[in-house]
């Protein structure tokens, strides 16, 4: 009788998790553990790597407003085949850096050179 009343200690949670979950099965700060965790160089945005060098990013600036290009013409097909991807598609402006009054007048003139076939509207 004496065995029965004994108890035994519970086995222990594995290292990271806690005893008590949520409902979902997942831990409360997601599938992989806390923030950042599951990404290269630790935090979020990358942070520094294995070399000790930080990432910089140049801050993108129009290229219309620097050169102080007026208008933008749709026959110029070199300039405005600058912003078309190679499938066809005009770049947006978060990658091309253009401000938002040049993206416009960009995608205008963009789409009067597809109509009149001096650009293509998909190279696939």
């Amino acid at each position: 009788m004496a065995d029965e009343t004994t108890t035994t200690a519970a086995p222990q949670a594995a290292a990271g998790e806690t005893a008590t979950r949520p409902e979902g099965g997942q831990r409360p700060d997601g599938p992989r553990g806390p923030r950042g965790a599951g990404r290269p160089g630790g935090g979020p945005g990358g942070g520094p790597r294995e070399g000790g060098r930080k990432f910089f990013r140049r801050k993108k600036v129009c290229k219309f407003c620097v050169e102080k290009i007026d208008s933008i013409n749709y026959k110029d097909v070199r300039l405005l085949s600058q912003f078309v991807a190679e499938a066809g598609k005009i770049v947006p402006r978060r990658l091309t850096g253009v401000c938002t009054p040049h993206q416009r007048r960009l995608a205008d003139a963009i789409k009067q050179a597809r109509n009149i076939a001096l650009l293509p509207f998909a190279s696939r």
